[in-house]
């Protein structure tokens, strides 16, 4: 447990000091995410980004397994 903590709390500090470059991806800007903008409605739904970010974060743990 203590390693999974230690590696999780890296990963957050890597994506922080990250965050200027990754908010430049396009991710979050799928097609297949649902954005309704209205007067005083604002919803966004990205579904298609956490498919992909599942995707990515089980293909990543299976590698660590293996």
């Amino acid at each position: 447990m203590q390693k999974t903590l230690i590696l999780l709390g890296i990963a957050i500090l890597a994506v922080g000091l990250l965050w200027p470059w990754l908010g430049k991806l396009p991710i979050g800007r799928l097609p297949g995410d649902i954005i309704i903008d209205r007067p005083h409605l604002k919803l966004y739904i990205p579904i298609t980004t956490m498919i992909v970010v599942s995707l990515v974060v089980s293909f990543i743990l299976w590698l660590i397994k293996k």
